[in-house]
């Protein structure tokens, strides 16, 4: 059978840009749908643009701090318009540099979504085209809770909260993931009165306790409020102003309320029982190690099959897809057997990779904890930057099974840890690494003796060490 391309990728975030764009340097004809913008959530309402308000965030701070120092009673004013710089850089980006990547591609832009009419041909605004394979790369998107009154007075999520005209004076964030830690600090640094509302006992509830601990006293001692246990019950209009009850007798009284309660999926608009592809009771689309669908032609990468909602996943998922379409099958690569390190873009950054405490916990291994603190190293201390650790579990012979780290350059930092995880170097290998000095990145090289110089403390060690030294 001829089809019209050999491939045709639905949605253009990471996952999708990475397909069509290696896709055609390959020599492949390819048709790239995109129904929203080109960069998917991460280019326009999610990475780059709140990771820009943070940027912008950080330097207001040291900016009031000082102002605050020679004028010790000036209120701290807020922001005006960071949003509108914030728009022109990202048009910059998609014109500018974004849309040169999909030269040799063939787009659908704009024009709708894309439906299955069978298992090798999409429509799209009328327009029927077939491939040899199919990507889906259609990413997910916010999920709102129904709570009483809230959508009468209104809220934002992260793909309205970029577009505002101005920073609001007082904000309530609903959710305690990384979307509503960094946007909180965010818009507390900008100026906004900030209230946190959290079901659980403690922000990122699903991460160590120790990392926690410590975003939480640094965003409350810089005014966040957080209340913890707590959902809202009501939500109702008083003038311009938006007041929230908790189930706990708490009133909250804001101009902004910001959702940030984790994402859904609904593809019901590809019609994909057309094309014979199946989904998970949570909505995501099955695939198998090889990412593929219950089509094998047919792929699904990234957010939309559920495995990790990262960006940096999606893209590195969409790079594997495509090869193993092309791969024989005991050249196939399993995308799970890769990790997937982590950031919240919050300062302090907070990341992670591996395997944590209480999953070692469960499956019963044997572990070492090792843990360095940003306040023991004296180029932390002298750069003002001494607040955070690096919390490693490591096997009796020195196997990494995972890393928290909080502090300064933590998202640079993981990345080392993350490569050492994935191609199993042991500890020892890291300590025989000459680090750069004075980095952020030599703590990592500090961990490593740290656990050595544990191991000295053993007797059989120490008597070893003796009978060597002669």
């Amino acid at each position: 059978m001829k089809y019209d391309y050999d491939i045709i990728t639905i949605g253009l975030g990471p996952a999708g840009m990475a397909v069509s764009i290696m896709g055609a340097e390959m020599g492949l004809k390819v048709c790239a749908v995109e129904k929203r913008s080109i960069g998917g959530e991460c280019m326009n309402v999610g990475c780059i643009p709140s990771k820009a308000l943070l940027r912008m965030a950080k330097a207001r701070q040291a900016f009031d701090k000082l102002k605050t120092m020679a004028l010790s009673d000036s209120p701290k004013p807020r922001a005006t318009e960071p949003f509108k710089l914030i728009q022109e850089r990202l048009k910059y980006i998609s014109e500018k540099k974004t849309m040169k990547m999909f030269d040799k591609v063939e787009l659908i832009y704009q024009q709708g979504s894309a439906e299955f009419v069978d298992q090798h041909t999409v429509k799209v605004g009328g327009k029927e085209c077939s491939a040899k394979r199919i990507f889906i790369c259609t990413g997910t998107e916010p999920t709102v809770p129904y709570f009483p009154g809230l959508e009468k007075v209104g809220y934002l999520t992260n793909e309205t909260l970029f577009t505002q005209e101005r920073v609001p004076e007082s904000m309530i964030v609903i959710g305690g993931g990384a979307i509503a830690c960094e946007m909180a600090q965010a818009f507390n640094r900008m100026g906004s009165k900030v209230t946190m509302i959290i079901r659980g006992p403690r922000l990122m509830w699903r991460e160590d306790q120790d990392v926690t601990a410590l975003l939480e006293q640094t965003f409350e001692s810089e005014g966040i409020t957080i209340l913890r246990e707590q959902s809202p019950l009501q939500f109702e209009k008083d003038g311009n102003r938006i007041v929230m009850s908790t189930d706990k007798d708490k009133k909250i009284t804001a101009e902004k309320v910001l959702v940030a309660t984790g994402r859904k999926m609904d593809y019901s608009a590809m019609a994909l029982a057309k094309a014979g592809v199946q989904t998970t009771d949570r909505g995501a689309i099955k695939v198998n190690k090889y990412l593929q669908t219950t089509r094998k032609h047919i792929y699904a990468c990234g957010d939309c099959n559920g495995y990790r909602l990262f960006s940096h996943a999606a893209m590195h998922q969409g790079m594997i897809a495509l090869m193993n379409c092309m791969m024989p099958w005991p050249m196939k690569m399993d995308f799970r057997k890769y990790v997937v390190p982590w950031t919240v873009f919050t300062e302090p950054q907070a990341s992670q990779v591996g395997a944590g405490e209480s999953s070692l916990q469960k499956a019963g291994r044997k572990y070492e904890v090792v843990r360095v603190d940003y306040g023991d190293y004296g180029a932390a201390v002298a750069e003002s930057v001494d607040t955070g650790f690096i919390k490693a579990f490591i096997s009796p012979a020195g196997r990494i099974y995972g890393v928290y780290i909080i502090g300064d350059g933590s998202g640079e930092m993981i990345n080392e840890w993350a490569l050492a995880v994935q191609k199993k170097i042991r500890i020892t290998d890291i300590m025989m690494l000459q680090h750069s000095f004075p980095t952020m990145g030599f703590l990592t090289k500090r961990a490593s003796e740290t656990w050595m110089m544990g191991k000295m403390k053993s007797p059989f060690v120490k008597k070893m060490c003796k009978i060597m030294f002669g």
